[in-house]
């Protein structure tokens, strides 16, 4: 399971990694330059297709927002855009954690190098090793004087222990910053970060919950620049909400039946996996619960409040069992519930300017 950039780099943050100041945003007036506009994206290659543009000007930074947001990297479009500081950079490195599996264990690898095509560098340029709580401080020694860094030990020392804490932590399968970069104020920032999770540990995590879309859910998308969104229970309920949608003059992006039965976790699933269309505005949330309760519904709606930085605003109808507890659980966050589709469908009509 990959996390998108910004998502690893709040994971990494969490373990006293530095990364650069930053937001997901939905529109170019939201960032000031100078700033770096990143396309959030699973690839490696956004620098080469245009997804990461640095603008310095301000008469510069409606047409690199249009242009990143719109350019397809490896034929798939942001599911968001990331703007963050633009740093100001003395040396950039390459470093990684990854499970050395013929020999079982991690592994730290690190270049003198970092940034695009790190991959044509020679063998040279790294440095491989074995990494764990036991040799921290030797391995810390070692990678000062590999990377020839003018700066004190204990700090790279509190990175590799951070790193491995991560990474340990988390079931994480690769952690990969590239570059790392230290900046003119001798700090070590994760100017780009990836990450890629064990599926196998989901069981040990519920907070990856809304990180990727559940198996026993029917996600198609219809069009990814579209301003609406959908989830709705049952293949009939998901098929006739687009139908009532686009029969009021609103293109819809997608097509998901979160199926019966669907629980809290599904639900966040739902709503992070949909939520990363670059273009929306608004979701519709179309339930009928049968089996599916509606406390559940309403529960995985406040978490993804809580959870996802960029949900667009919600639009509910609920209906079905458990529905007084929902309206209570939903009424305390301050989130209105439609009594009817279209009443909801005329709510999102206007704030997605239709």
């Amino acid at each position: 399971m990959k996390l998108l950039e910004y998502e690893a780099k709040q994971l990494v943050s969490n373990y006293s990694i530095k990364i650069p100041n930053g937001k997901i945003i939905k529109d170019y007036s939201e960032t000031e330059t100078p700033v770096v506009l990143k396309s959030q994206v699973l690839s490696g290659r956004r620098n080469r297709f245009g997804g990461v543009k640095i603008v310095k000007d301000s008469q510069d930074l409606t047409g690199a927002f249009k242009t990143v947001k719109s350019t397809p990297i490896e034929g798939h479009l942001p599911f968001a855009i990331l703007a963050e500081e633009v740093l100001s950079i003395n040396k950039e490195f390459y470093i990684s954690l990854l499970i050395n599996r013929e020999k079982s264990r991690i592994d730290l690898l690190i270049s003198s190098r970092g940034g695009i095509d790190i991959e044509s560098e020679g063998s040279d340029s790294f440095l491989q090793e074995p990494i764990s709580t036991d040799n921290l401080k030797d391995l810390s020694l070692k990678v000062s004087e590999f990377l020839n860094i003018e700066t004190h030990e204990f700090i790279i020392e509190d990175l590799l222990k951070n790193l491995l804490r991560c990474f340990i932590e988390n079931d994480i399968t690769l952690l990969e910053i590239n570059p790392l970069v230290l900046t003119s104020e001798k700090e070590l920032v994760a100017a780009d970060c990836k990450i890629t999770l064990d599926d196998n540990a989901i069981f040990r995590h519920a907070s990856w919950n809304f990180y990727d879309k559940p198996a026993n859910t029917n996600f198609v998308t219809l069009n990814d620049r579209a301003e609406i969104a959908t989830v709705a229970n049952g293949a009939g309920l998901a098929m006739a909400t687009v139908d009532s949608i686009e029969s009021a003059g609103l293109p819809v992006a997608n097509f998901l039946d979160i199926g019966g039965g669907a629980n809290e976790a599904t639900v966040l699933a739902a709503l992070s996996n949909i939520s990363r269309y670059s273009n929306l505005k608004a979701i519709i949330v179309n339930i009928f619960a049968g089996i599916t309760h509606c406390d559940e519904v309403a529960r995985a709606i406040v978490s993804a409040k809580q959870q996802i930085p960029h949900l667009p605003p919600l639009f509910i109808r609920l209906e079905g069992n458990q529905l007084d507890q929902a309206k209570l659980i939903l009424s305390k966050s301050s989130l209105k519930l439609y009594e009817s589709l279209e009443s909801a469908i005329n709510d999102a009509k206007e704030v997605a300017g239709a």
